[in-house]
């Protein structure tokens, strides 16, 4: 493992673990998103890449993994992307981080997204795999690609009981499952997936995801707490900070190109192109990432 140490944080909502590396200093302050599902484990070779060139560096593990806890089990266990932006400005603030350049994928690229979109004054610059992570969720009932929807299974399985029960009692096989099939190119997933297996036995990863999974497609409520936020994230504001935009060249998880949504971004903007990598960049291809990430730390 490249993080050297390890913390908690207590923000209003969670306690939220999180690893680190290097030393705040001149190279600037970076924050680091993992999706779902796995967990900081992702950021091994990027962090010490990073570390070595004079960047502190940190990664929390997102609400459901890892030693992240909710702190009343009153709260409701919600996965909607408000609750994850606002997870990560909590985050900044208990650690009294002002500024950060922002690197995410999959659940993590949204939180990322999400909050350069919203407080584009505390994001340096941001790295997003596969372009504006954002749900438009007033137009999640609109049907993609048959070939595309044929990869989106497992979220239609979550939107049932039988699904909920299978991720219960079968996370491990599942998840490493999806670590595969997302990844086909990549000959280490599942070894690689041992060491992320144990975060995802946290006990409320099953009502996070679950709900994550419901609420893009208005298939449940979302917590009252963040509503405000979801009206704010429903007008799709643009992204004004520096981003590169990693595009994966063998994503077992269809969709439209990276490049599709350049409109959304108004400042500077690079798209990096990375053929062969799949879905879980950071790991699959840590010196990409990296390299994306120092080249916005240098501005």
């Amino acid at each position: 493992m490249a993080f050297s140490s390890s913390g908690r944080v207590a923000t209003q909502v969670l306690d939220i673990g999180y690893e680190f590396a290097g030393e705040p200093g001149a190279a600037g302050t970076v924050v680091l998103l993992h999706g779902f599902p796995y967990d900081v484990r992702a950021f091994d070779g990027v962090a010490a890449r990073l570390a070595d060139r004079g960047a502190h560096v940190l990664a929390p593990y997102l609400r459901g993994f890892g030693p992240t806890r909710f702190r009343d089990p009153a709260t409701p266990r919600s996965g909607q992307q408000a609750a994850l932006a606002q997870d990560l400005v909590d985050f900044m603030d208990a650690l009294g981080i002002g500024s950060a350049v922002l690197a995410g994928y999959d659940w993590g690229g949204r939180a990322a997204c999400l909050t350069a979109a919203l407080h584009p004054e505390r994001v340096r610059g941001l790295v997003t795999v596969d372009g504006y992570n954002v749900q438009d969720l007033a137009h999640a009932g609109e049907p993609a690609a048959p070939a595309w929807e044929s990869t989106y299974w497992y979220q239609y399985y979550f939107h049932s009981e039988r699904g909920r029960l299978g991720l219960e009692r079968n996370r491990d096989e599942l998840c490493e499952l999806l670590w595969r099939s997302w990844s086909p190119t990549w000959a280490d997933a599942s070894a690689a997936f041992a060491a992320s297996r144990a975060s995802l036995h946290n006990p409320d990863f099953v009502d996070v995801v679950i709900h994550s999974y419901r609420h893009r497609f208005g298939l449940a409520e979302g917590d009252p707490r963040y509503q405000g936020l979801e009206d704010l994230i429903a007008a799709l504001p643009p992204i004004t900070v520096p981003t590169v935009v990693l595009e994966s060249g063998a994503d077992g998880v269809a969709g439209p190109s990276a490049a599709d949504d350049r409109d959304c971004f108004t400042g500077p903007y690079e798209h990096r192109f990375l053929p062969g990598v799949g879905h879980n960049v950071p790991q699959e291809s840590p010196e990409a990432f990296a390299d994306a990430v120092a080249s916005l730390l240098r501005r």
